[in-house]
């Protein structure tokens, strides 16, 4: 009986003694499913984040890749010289051997189509992968093209340009197409047809979308295969244009991967002490003291348990909010203190509206919304303990009694980036300052008040002059320098109301409002040069730069911004033009120059290539003897509507243009060929640029015109000027030895009006000088000047003996220039007074003669 009664003891104490434990494996279990429910939802969280994150930038990209070709499209499509040579005929030679719209669309954007649809949507011009192509674009675009060619021509009159994506072999493509237009170029008169379109297409293949992805944080960007992706990582493209994926990071997972093994291990330990306590309560059930040290035990067990859920909760990067139904902070984690620097118990019990605020109101309003949806968060603001502000997203879930309680996860970092990008999407990187894109907004903003002529709207073209010195001398690092103390110093030369923008490498524009006459603007570019030319510390040297302005203002020369601009530009190139370091107002006859200026550029790259110009020799003659020595090849052109151009007209142009190699070219072979013709005692003379010695391959050049007229090197003699020693002295040098050592004679040119330094006369194998004709003009002149101009060329020629160069004279006029010469013992002589230019055949049949000069 006692026995029995024993064990119901111990039955009884081990059911006393294991219902509070089994209630608190009970609580122990919902804690731990409660925390990995917590876990999950916030990895799920970031993971959404980070997925919505991903497809903003994404859907940027693709923006900003639309707005780029519609842009490009549009310069080229409203272009006047585009609509004379590719709408009202095509010009096959224009568009592409002159790579006006062709090859370099490819090389220099990577746009693999581009096409030209006429009225009738007929492909009349097609360039494939750089290559021209007679391909119609419906075919390669496997689509029709009517659609987007009439929104083409529908935004004609506005200037607008039109996008598409398409798919091109399963692979996307942005088509970007714009009418062919005039523009605002008045030489231009329009025909009743409707207008042709120019097309672009640029297919996205896999490299560039990854690059484009690259270029804005985003892992991996494809196009999606069917049934291998996932919903959430996708971002159709309008129209057909298909869908891009990419592979986004994962940080919830990356925490459920540190978190879930945490929290299983705890579970197992409190498993594992449950079972070792129900085994030594019942082994101890009879004696109470083993009942209560098994108590004490559990009760440990209970603490150590807690604790490990609290480090499981802190170790996430998010702190953890309770506030009642008064909003008053109940609980606040340890990871407040880490994120916010701010104390738990200074805000325990305060409102939660006096640490968090939103833009949209009170926090404790969005808290009140009812059937308000836990999963979606708000943006909050608060002070740090720095008293700087910071931003956090705030998740909550309200509580039975009342209460609410969530975490906050800091996000002022993402912000922070988001409108970083926004800024440089407006901005200069390098300068701050406004860009094109800021600039455009502006002006069209300010268009749009309609200023009038009593208070125009000023716009300022300002570009650096000296600037590219700097870069080449003392490298980029210095010339960005250089650049932002530009900037600098233009924002302190306008009001805070104005504008500064850098819309290129050293150029700047600058739109100016509140001035009310010519004279204040005069001011402010006295101001701007000033300042600008103000010397620029660069490590222990100054730097000197200047700058032309170019002035237009609305709504005197301009309504509309592209005009404006254009004609801001066009008064620059007037300003450069005339001297540099200082500014032009725009004005009509201006913009009549630059298009005669690109016409006689066109004509002139037209005339070499097929051949107008001729070559005329003016013979030399030895002053002793009168014997022809050889002739200075001259270029003329005889253009078939205006005439005879001048050579200072049009190898000015060539010059600029880079037409002056095929130029040279030219001249080099043709004199070359005649002078094959000639006595072999006779010489042939060519005059070359500076630019020639800087680029062009000026040996190989000579080597390749020798061999092929069959000349003695001898035979052909250079004239240089002495720019070519100012540009860069060392490398002229190592090429004038190389031509010396072909056999090449070389020449000075117009010796006495440049620096004349005796240094070169020495220091470069020159065979002979010529002396500028300005001397000789002068002595006709009665004026003090005369014997001067004698003593100099007296001086020269006897400089010329010392030094063994043969001395020329030119600008023989007169039988008195011919006996002053003979008197001196100058070497040779040409001009008028001795024989003027001659064409090809008669200095040929005057060479066959090799007459002398009477003296």
């Amino acid at each position: 009986m006692s026995n029995s009664s024993s064990n119901a003891v111990s039955l009884s104490s081990v059911r006393l003694a294991s219902e509070p434990l089994f209630k608190f494996v009970a609580l122990l279990a919902g804690v731990f499913l409660l925390a990995g429910i917590s876990l999950v939802y916030l990895a799920q969280d970031l993971d959404r984040t980070e997925q919505e994150k991903n497809a903003f930038y994404v859907r940027k990209a693709v923006q900003s890749l639309e707005k780029s070709l519609a842009v490009t499209v549009q310069d080229y499509a409203f272009w006047g010289d585009a609509y004379r040579h590719l709408h009202a005929e095509v010009d096959i030679d224009w568009a592409y051997i002159n790579q006006n719209i062709g090859p370099t669309l490819y090389d220099d954007f990577g746009f693999q189509g581009l096409f030209v649809v006429d009225d009738q949507n007929r492909t009349v011009y097609s360039v494939i992968d750089g290559k021209q192509r007679s391909e119609e674009a419906s075919d390669w675009l496997r689509q029709p093209i009517a659609g987007i060619a009439d929104a083409a021509r529908a935004g004609a009159e506005a200037q607008t340009s039109v996008t598409r994506y398409i798919n091109i072999d399963g692979a996307p493509a942005v088509i970007a197409a714009a009418a062919i237009t005039p523009g605002t170029d008045p030489t231009v008169t329009p025909d009743n047809r409707a207008h042709s379109v120019l097309i672009f297409v640029d297919v996205l293949e896999p490299k560039k979308l990854a690059a484009l992805g690259t270029d804005f944080g985003v892992a991996q960007l494809r196009v999606a295969s069917h049934g291998q992706h996932s919903a959430d990582s996708l971002v159709t493209l309008a129209d057909d244009g298909g869908t891009l994926q990419w592979t986004p990071a994962q940080p919830g997972w990356r925490l459920l991967a540190g978190g879930l093994p945490l929290i299983g291990l705890a579970a197992l330990l409190v498993v594992l002490m449950t079972w070792v306590i129900l085994r030594r309560t019942t082994v101890a059930a009879q004696a109470l003291d083993a009942s209560i040290a098994s108590l004490k035990r559990s009760q440990a067990a209970l603490a150590t348990s807690e604790a490990r859920f609290r480090d499981v909760a802190e170790a996430s990067s998010d702190w953890i909010w309770e506030i009642d139904a008064a909003l008053r902070f109940t609980y606040l984690s340890e990871r407040f203190q880490g994120v916010t620097g701010l104390s738990s118990d200074t805000w325990l019990g305060a409102n939660i509206d006096d640490l968090l605020t939103t833009e949209l109101g009170l926090l404790s309003q969005w808290l009140s919304i009812p059937n308000r949806r836990p999963e979606i968060s708000v943006q909050c603001r608060y002070l740090d303990a720095r008293g700087q502000a910071r931003i956090t997203r705030l998740s909550a879930r309200t509580l039975r009694d009342g209460g609410v309680r969530g975490t906050a996860t800091d996000v002022t970092e993402e912000v922070e980036a988001r409108r970083r990008i926004e800024f440089l999407s407006q901005h200069d990187a390098l300068t701050g300052l406004p860009n094109r894109t800021r600039l455009q907004a502006f002006l069209d903003g300010k268009l749009k008040a309609q200023p009038t002529v009593e208070q125009p709207l000023v716009m300022l073209c300002l570009d650096l002059d000296r600037f590219k010195p700097v870069n080449d001398l003392l490298g980029h690092a210095a010339g960005d320098r250089v650049l932002n103390e530009v900037s600098s110093r233009l924002a302190d030369c306008v009001r805070h109301a104005d504008l500064v923008a850098r819309v290129g490498g050293d150029e700047f524009v600058l739109i100016v409002t509140d001035v009310s006459s010519q004279e204040e603007v005069e001011t402010l570019c006295r101001r701007l040069i000033a300042s600008i030319e103000m010397p620029i510390a660069i490590e222990d040297q100054e730097v000197f730069i200047s700058a032309s302005i170019g002035i237009a203002m609305a709504p005197h020369d301009a309504c509309e911004a592209t005009a404006l601009l254009r004609y801001a530009d066009i008064a620059l190139y007037e300003a450069k033009s005339g001297g540099r370091n200082t500014w032009r107002f725009y004005a009509g006859d201006m913009n009549a120059r630059i298009i005669e200026r690109r016409r006689l550029e066109s004509d002139l790259r037209q005339a070499i290539k097929n051949g107008e110009l001729e070559l005329h020799f003016q013979p030399r003659y030895r002053i002793a003897d009168g014997q022809m020595v050889g002739a200075e090849a001259l270029v003329r052109w005889q253009h078939p509507q205006r005439g005879q151009i001048a050579p200072d007209v049009f190898v000015p142009i060539a010059e600029e243009s880079g037409l002056i190699l095929a130029l040279s070219n030219w001249v080099l072979e043709q004199a070359c060929r005649n002078a094959a013709n000639w006595p072999v005692q006779l010489f042939v003379s060519v005059n070359l640029s500076p630019s020639e010695f800087k680029r062009g391959n000026l040996i190989e050049r000579i080597q390749h015109v020798l061999s092929a007229s069959n000349i003695a090197p001898a035979r052909l003699e250079l004239e240089i000027t002495e720019g070519v020693m100012l540009d860069d002295a060392a490398g002229a040098l190592e090429i004038m030895r190389t031509l010396k050592r072909l056999g090449v004679r070389i020449a000075l040119d117009d010796f006495g009006t440049g620096y004349s330094s005796l240094s070169y006369l020495r220091a470069f194998p020159f065979d002979g000088l010529k002396i500028d004709r300005s001397f000789l003009s002068r002595l006709d002149q009665s004026d003090s000047n005369n014997e001067s101009d004698q003593a100099i060329i007296q001086a020269i020629v006897g400089l010329g003996r010392a030094l063994s160069l043969t001395v020329t004279a030119e600008g023989v006029e007169t039988a008195d220039h011919l006996k002053l010469l003979q008197a001196v013992a100058c070497d040779e002589g040409q001009g008028y007074y001795l024989s003027r230019p001659l064409g090809s055949d008669a200095f040929r049949a005057l060479s066959a003669i090799a007459g002398g000069v009477d003296a």
